[in-house]
């Protein structure tokens, strides 16, 4: 992968083997000394990377749950979510590097050292603002706290020799191994970039890549029942908050910067909610009139059930289902935030649920989440091209449910926020062809062209709209 490397330390790396190494686990520690081995933020970082990689849990509700148990202020909190983010982002880029420096298999290196090294190297090849020497002695002192001195050393081997050695770093030959390199370079998994060359060509494929690798935008939706858009930008120009309006919607800006928007006041009045533009369109699709009685089959956070209600004019009723009440309290509590009044929760398994017909429903079904890899980018290694077969199973059952409950002439809008056909298109194909009593109705003439795919659908792309990647059908109930 380099040339040359360093004779002295390629020895120090050869001498310091992973069977040399007793992991620690923090299992068998008091509670206390847990939080000191982790303490501060490249440590709580560790923690919740290790974490990551160790369970099925998600990143976001890790470091959600990190933020509010530590007393990081600000400026650390900030740090955190980018090293963690940033890490998880480009894990596929930060490992190519460190095999190619670490001597044995670097996959199977214990956790605390291998993303301990991880950490460091992000921060060593995309935060400016931390000297080099600075993450590397950090990165040696917690390993060393935690395992001991022969894997400080080996950490102080590796990432001194990448330092050195940063302009020798090679990647495949994309002539040779075009899936290869982009796998490494833009940081994705090899089923991943080998479906999209097929899909898309090599050329859209790097700006796909790319686009899932930037820093997402935070996008707002602008509540109706609380303001308007002159009003609510007057205020973010108020507090100097710098924004862009929606590409598609009135109702949406695009922030500038991220921010705590959260501590701001009138998130607490209800002025306005987190929400990407790309998932407006499914909710819009709908075409949701006042006074009418609407199912939102998979409601779980809330965000689109929310946006239908103010569509609604808070007005006729809306039934949000999940299957967890868990769930459903985060639908309530941002529903009360919102002013919304019209939203009644059900606990329930989607494909057990009876009810009279609705005139409108929207099924905005659970997915691989490819869509939404620059907000969710650990999503990129949970997934296996297998999820897909069983995803799709799971997406069709739910159309098909959702079918039975909707009056003739009502409305059905399924939604994804993913870019694989097979959770997509194939799956409106695969149910039209089953119901005859159902249409598609295009979206073509009712939204810009831009958004609009062959079929009638709304897809949306990350490297062409500049916002997450998502797919709407409207389905219309002719019988």
């Amino acid at each position: 992968m380099i040339d040359n490397l360093d004779h002295t330390e390629e020895q120090s790396v050869e001498h310091t083997t992973e069977e040399k190494i007793k992991d620690v686990n923090p299992g068998h520690l008091e509670e206390h000394k847990v939080i000191d081995l982790y303490s501060g933020v490249r440590g709580l970082a560790v923690k919740i990377l290790n974490r990551v990689e160790r369970t099925d849990a998600y990143l976001e509700k890790l470091l959600d749950r990190e933020m509010k148990d530590s007393e990081l202020n600000g400026l650390d909190k900030a740090l955190l979510y980018e090293i963690v983010h940033g890490v998880t982002r480009w894990l596929g880029r930060l490992d190519w590097i460190l095999n190619g420096f670490y001597k044995g298999q670097f996959s199977k290196a214990i956790p605390n050292l291998k993303n301990g090294l991880r950490v460091a190297l992000y921060q060593i090849l995309f935060l400016d603002r931390i000297p080099d020497h600075a993450a590397v002695n950090e990165a040696v002192e917690f390993v060393k706290k935690l395992q001991g001195q022969k894997p400080a050393d080996l950490t102080n081997a590796i990432l001194r020799n990448i330092i050195r050695n940063k302009s020798a770093i090679r990647y495949p030959d994309p002539e040779e191994d075009l899936i290869g390199y982009l796998s490494a370079y833009h940081s994705h998994p090899a089923w991943m970039v080998k479906r999209y060359i097929e899909r898309f060509g090599r050329e859209e494929t790097e700006k796909l890549l790319a686009a899932n690798n930037e820093k997402p935008y935070l996008t707002l939706r602008i509540n109706a029942i609380k303001t308007n858009p002159q009003e609510f930008k007057a205020l973010l120009e108020s507090v100097n908050l710098k924004y862009h309006p929606g590409k598609f919607l009135e109702e949406f800006v695009h922030l500038h910067n991220l921010t705590n928007i959260t501590a701001w006041e009138f998130y607490g009045k209800g002025y306005f909610n987190i929400q990407d533009e790309s998932a407006g369109l499914a909710v819009r699709l709908l075409d949701v009139q006042t006074g009418m009685n609407v199912l939102d089959l998979c409601a779980a956070p809330g965000g689109k059930t929310a946006y239908l209600g103010s569509l609604m004019n808070n007005t006729g009723a809306i039934t949000a289902l999940d299957r967890y009440e868990g769930r459903l309290k985060l639908v309530r509590t941002n529903n009360e935030r919102l002013g919304l009044t019209c939203v009644k929760t059900v606990e329930s398994n989607a494909l057990e649920f009876e009810s009279a017909p609705f005139d409108r429903i929207l099924a905005d079904v659970p997915c691989s989440g490819t869509g939404t890899l620059s907000k969710k980018p650990d999503i990129k290694w949970k997934r296996e091209i297998f999820d897909l077969k069983d995803l799709a199973e799971l997406q069709l059952s739910l159309i098909t449910k959702a079918a039975t409950m909707l009056k003739v002439g009502g409305a059905l809008v399924y939604s994804t926020c993913s870019i694989e056909p097979e959770e997509n298109f194939e799956i409106v194909k695969k149910f039209l062809a089953k119901h005859p009593n159902y249409k598609l109705e295009s979206a073509k003439g009712k939204f810009v062209d831009d958004v609009v795919d062959d079929n009638g659908c709304i897809q949306t792309l990350p490297q062409r709209h500049l916002m997450d990647g998502a797919f709407a059908a409207k389905l219309i109930r002719i019988e």
